[in-house]
């Protein structure tokens, strides 16, 4: 619950953008644990009780950055081949959630959904629904395409490396100086084959995507088979 703003008066300057925007700013340099109203309004300039003429409480800021979030994603379109525009999606959905990690552990958990989030998953049903899919199918498959993203990100941003520059750096210095032939041969013979030919883990999500996409469409096929 919001606390009591009394008389306060809106700041000249501010408004509901502004404010979500530092809120996500603050959330992308320095974590959901350093964002809070008080630090919030310190860095628009304004007291934390101004904040409350534009977001009700700490639970409306983050249903309007999560919002903000949403509508970065590139909106699947109805025409062409579903794989590929659930390719080109998803693939705009996992360069948003990189750049915005903190969003990825409440992008499905908030209640109060706002207009890009209604409108993101509305086009992905649509996009789902008009390749084929039966009712079902399109619940099973949101849910598995979402696993895919969600998973990916949340891994890709707790690694201890950005570039496959840094990965090989990483390995030369740490990684292969453990993985003994004698002792771990299998390991040891993955990573070195792997970084001799420059290995970029970011590839990794592309893989998964076309497997689990080429595995809903045969289920799709199957399903219009039964009908």
């Amino acid at each position: 619950m919001a606390e009591d703003v009394g008389g306060a008066e809106p700041q000249a300057g501010l408004s509901r953008e502004r404010v979500l925007r530092e809120a996500m700013r603050l959330a992308d340099e320095h974590g959901m644990d350093a964002l809070s109203m008080r630090r919030l309004g310190s860095v628009l300039g304004a007291g934390a009780m101004s904040l409350y003429h534009y977001v009700a409480n700490k639970e409306e800021l983050l249903d309007g950055m999560v919002d903000l979030v949403f509508a970065e994603i590139e909106l699947p379109i109805s025409e062409g081949d579903w794989r590929e525009v659930m390719r080109q999606q998803l693939a705009s959905a996992r360069d948003v959630l990189v750049r915005h990690p903190w969003a990825v552990s409440l992008m499905e958990s908030r209640t109060n959904a706002g207009p890009a989030g209604l409108q993101y998953r509305e086009a992905v049903t649509a996009c789902l629904r008009r390749a084929g899919f039966s009712i079902e199918m399109t619940v099973h498959a949101n849910w598995l395409l979402n696993s895919c993203l969600y998973g990916y990100v949340l891994q890709e941003v707790s690694l201890p490396f950005a570039t496959a520059e840094d990965l090989a750096e990483m390995a030369d210095e740490v990684y292969l100086p453990l993985l003994t032939p004698d002792r771990y041969p299998f390991m040891f013979e993955t990573a070195s084959t792997l970084l001799s030919g420059g290995y970029d883990h970011t590839a990794e999500f592309a893989f998964g995507l076309d497997v689990v996409l080429e595995a809903l469409e045969r289920q799709r096929v199957r399903s219009a088979g039964r009908d």
